[in-house]
């Protein structure tokens, strides 16, 4: 029974466990995590392989340079290692939805039901943004960047890009772009939290604008291409997060915010 008559049980009583049992646990979920990736890189090894697998990540490049054109590897190593660095990318984030699950295993049985009507949707949905956003990057915005910058190539260059430098290069532009598309992520947790009201996160609108548009200038290439592909998304997008954030709120109140109203 609880202390109080106007008080509910406390849902988490009788749950805790010893300290060595929450370092076993997160042990034996570590390990599967880790199975989880190697299992998909196992997998990427043998199809499509390694080699396969930069020629599909730099086939938006190759596809815009000129006639016998080709990427060079400037290292020794580097047409062994570049590819072992893409195949286990590739890998992880395969096998990302195991290792978020593991994670969520791990801490779900210390969260009250209203914490994990917010954490859960977040995990999930921050997942699906990010792989949204690299796909946009991947599939649209390395096309049109390419064809940008090889216009205006002369004709007395020949290129002939770095694999390593390449891949850095998509590194760079997938975690921006997957980043940027976290913004209703950010919104929602902020609105959630009181940080911030949602009239406020209205009238920071215009502000927002200019941020993105900074923001798109300092981590994509001197193109308009791009900084045009990352500030729109992020600009639309924020507007998507204020939605979000006000059916959140109304949907993840815990008891005692629910009654407060109602006893005032």
């Amino acid at each position: 029974m609880s202390d109080s008559p106007n008080k509910p049980d406390d849902e988490l009583a009788g749950t805790e466990q010893p300290f060595v049992q929450h370092l076993v646990e997160l042990r034996d979920r570590l390990m599967k995590a880790l199975i989880a990736v190697a299992v998909a890189a196992a997998v990427l090894s043998l199809f499509p392989g390694p080699a396969k697998l930069y020629d599909l990540l730099a086939s938006p490049l190759v596809a815009t340079l000129p006639k016998g054109s080709s990427l060079i590897a400037t290292s020794v190593i580097s047409p062994f290692l570049v590819p072992l660095q893409v195949m286990f990318m590739a890998a992880f984030m395969l096998a990302l939805p195991v290792v978020l699950w593991q994670v969520w295993a791990f801490v779900a049985p210390g969260l009250y039901s209203h914490e994990k009507k917010l954490v859960l949707p977040l995990v999930v949905s921050s997942t699906v943004l990010f792989f949204i956003g690299v796909a946009f990057c991947y599939f649209f915005v390395f096309g049109q960047v390419f064809k940008f910058i090889q216009n205006f190539a002369p004709e007395s260059i020949k290129a002939t890009p770095d694999i390593e430098a390449y891949l850095s290069f998509v590194l760079t532009m997938f975690l921006a772009f997957g980043l940027a598309f976290e913004v209703p992520i950010v919104v929602v947790v902020l609105a959630r939290m009181g940080l911030v009201s949602i009239d406020k996160l209205k009238a920071f609108r215009g502000y927002f604008v200019v941020l993105a548009f900074i923001v798109a200038a300092i981590v994509t290439p001197p193109d308009v291409v791009s900084q045009l592909a990352l500030a729109i998304p992020m600009c639309l997008l924020y507007e998507v997060g204020i939605w979000a954030a006000q059916i959140f709120i109304k949907h993840t109140q815990a008891p005692d915010e629910d009654a407060a109203p109602a006893e005032s």
